[in-house]
């Protein structure tokens, strides 16, 4: 087998990488400096992650600045962690470039043991998640499960993200001028929110979130100067919003996310805190627009507050479901400035009516009108709260369809596109949620605990 050698030049790809980095590609695989040949990873680590190899950490690992950490598809990065103490829940810190190039036929995991691979483990934080510093690189996610993170930061955590014990996330990303590009992945189990952006160039497209946050947490919270793309992704239980959006702590960018063709369940449930929590949240100084998004038996539905760029914010086309009156009545908040829009799909202001007609989904196997929030995670069952095995196609008839607006806007596309270093960011749909009737939208039919 040949192989030929290319030197990317880092202001086209590596955006925050200060020196270049030799990329080998073969007839199947691409890799970036060295295979890495140790099956246990710690201390600065750069290089490739074979394909089909499984590699295993058990204290902090870290990617240096200028560096490049590529994981190769079915390769397997296995965290060893109780998530009791900061010693004990080993994170990836990245300070360079992270790449893993799962595909859909070899996804790629950062996860734990499959002895721990189940879900009453959801929101034990067994590792610490992959924290970016606010100078590293690119951080490019495809086709890879990522599970079971939250364990607590430490002392010596950066004030500005994690108070000493906060649970880490997932992901967090906080470079102004990086790009954050996640596709196809799965994020699962979080102890506190999947992935906190609090600066960045965004690309969220096509994933799955579950069951995120214990008892508090959004699937995807963006702030201060995150720019860029959400849709076509899937949120089901997460612990407050599946999406947040704001402004909060200022800076030279401000917020304006495009968010549109999403599917989103069952969130806000175990928020303890009234007011907060369902589905969408835009609020202090954030921008941007908000279409075509199903909302389905959320303790919340869109929630605009006072204090966010209402000038520079539009929505519409949202399609709203829920079997309990409570939820009906805050499908737009009432301590919003929201108001139900003229493409607005809700129904009869009762409950039952108007449903999205999922594939193979029970929009009714809870009842949500008898179990009130806020409910504790032991009181949702498992199969509200993950993805399972269900369908959330939508069946001819569904008033789902062709009731999107596909024309509205343009994605603005903020990070490379195309190849295996650029983002397939989609543009909307004419049928609402992230399961389009042409099949271009999230690919996904199974939980992430599913796949082995």
């Amino acid at each position: 087998m040949q192989t030929r050698h290319i030197l990317i030049a880092a202001t086209l790809i590596f955006s925050a990488c200060h020196k270049e980095e030799t990329v080998h590609i073969s007839d199947a695989h691409i890799s970036v400096g060295q295979t890495i040949t140790s099956d246990t990873l710690s201390g600065a680590v750069k290089g490739t992650l074979a394909a089909g190899k499984t590699y295993y950490f058990r204290t902090d690992v870290t990617i240096n600045q200028g560096d490049t950490l590529l994981m190769q598809a079915g390769a397997k990065l296995i965290a060893i962690g109780d998530g009791k103490t900061t010693a004990t829940s080993p994170q990836i810190t990245c300070n360079g470039t992270f790449i893993s190039l799962g595909t859909a036929d070899a996804n790629n995991f950062i996860t734990v043991a499959d002895s721990l691979r189940k879900p009453e483990n959801i929101g034990k934080g067994y590792w610490g998640g992959i924290q970016c510093g606010a100078a590293s690189g690119d951080v490019i996610i495809k086709w890879t499960h990522l599970e079971f993170a939250g364990g607590p930061a430490g002392p010596s955590a950066d004030p500005a993200v994690f108070a000493e014990g906060d649970p880490r996330n997932l992901i967090t990303y906080t470079n102004y001028n990086g790009h954050f590009i996640l596709e196809d992945s799965w994020l699962y189990g979080s102890t506190d929110d999947g992935i906190r952006i609090l600066h960045g160039n965004v690309s969220v497209m096509r994933n799955t979130f579950e069951a995120n946050g214990k008892a508090g947490g959004e699937a995807l919270n963006l702030k201060a100067g995150s720019v860029g793309d959400v849709a076509y992704n899937l949120v089901i239980g997460a612990a407050t919003n599946a999406f947040k959006v704001s402004n909060s702590g200022g800076g030279p960018v401000q917020t304006k996310v495009y968010l549109y063709n999403n599917t989103i369940l069952n969130c806000g449930m175990r928020q303890v805190k009234s007011g907060r929590g369902g589905s969408i949240n835009y609020e202090k100084g954030a921008q941007g627009k908000i279409y075509n998004n199903i909302i389905v038996d959320c303790r919340y539905g869109m929630r605009i507050t006072p204090d966010a760029d209402t000038t520079h914010t539009t929505y519409n086309n949202q399609f709203f479901y829920s079997n309990a009156q409570t939820q009906i009545d805050q499908f737009y908040t009432a301590d919003g400035v929201g108001r139900k829009q003229s493409n607005d799909i809700m129904g009869a202001a009762t409950p039952e009516s108007n449903a999205p007609m999922f594939a193979s989904y029970d929009v009714n196997q809870f009842d949500f009108a008898k179990n009130k929030a806020p409910l504790d995670i032991s009181a949702m069952p498992f199969t509200i709260i993950t993805a399972q095995q269900y369908d959330f196609s939508l069946l001819p008839g569904s008033p789902a369809l062709k009731s999107a607006n596909a024309d509205v806007m343009q994605a603005q596309k903020t990070v490379p596109q195309g190849g295996l270093y650029g983002a397939t960011t989609l543009q909307p749909s004419v049928d609402m949620g992230a399961y389009p009737s042409n099949g271009s939208g999230n690919q996904h039919i199974t939980s992430s605990l599913l796949s082995k």
